[in-house]
């Protein structure tokens, strides 16, 4: 049985960042399980100062104002952002699978964990300010719950979270 390298994003992931995760383990066969969450019901708050932090001052405006997308839309998008990863994955000679969770992914990150096999979670977020400063991002959640090494990766580059 191959071990599983649990991948956690709130967005497509690119060819760096799949690198970097490939890099942990570069000498070994591993599989790989992307899990997207459909819509990540952020509070409104700490949503909004994270784009105004990061120049997205529409889709600021945007969330401030009530405009999200229906639940179908983003299931559409998340089944788009797992397509993506896992297709970089294979470009990089790896086996990935990708699937959908519900807004809240610490749910189907334990039971992927308490099904075996699963050797580490990586998650791959941009930076947000106030959950990461508080420890209330999904990385930390899951270090509180799984009974696996959790790396947080910042999306785009190589800095830990």
């Amino acid at each position: 049985m191959t071990d599983t390298i649990l991948v956690l994003t709130e967005d497509t992931l690119a060819a760096s960042d799949v690198q970097h995760i490939v890099d942990l383990h570069a000498d070994e066969t591993l599989a790989y399980r992307v899990l997207v969450p459909a819509d990540t019901d952020r509070p409104l708050v700490p949503w909004i100062i994270d784009a105004l932090s990061m120049g997205e001052l529409k889709e600021a405006w945007e969330r401030a104002t009530g405009h999200e997308p229906s639940r179908t839309q983003a299931r559409q998008t998340a089944a788009q952002q797992v397509e993506g990863s896992v297709a970089e994955f294979v470009a990089a000679g790896r086996e990935a699978t990708g699937e959908i969770t519900e807004d809240d992914p610490l749910p189907a990150l334990r039971g992927a964990v308490a099904g075996g096999g699963v050797r580490e979670v990586v998650v791959v977020t941009y930076p947000h300010m106030v959950e990461d400063t508080f420890h209330t991002d999904w990385a930390s959640r899951a270090r509180d719950e799984l009974h696996v090494p959790v790396l947080h990766l910042y999306s785009g580059t190589s800095e830990l979270g």
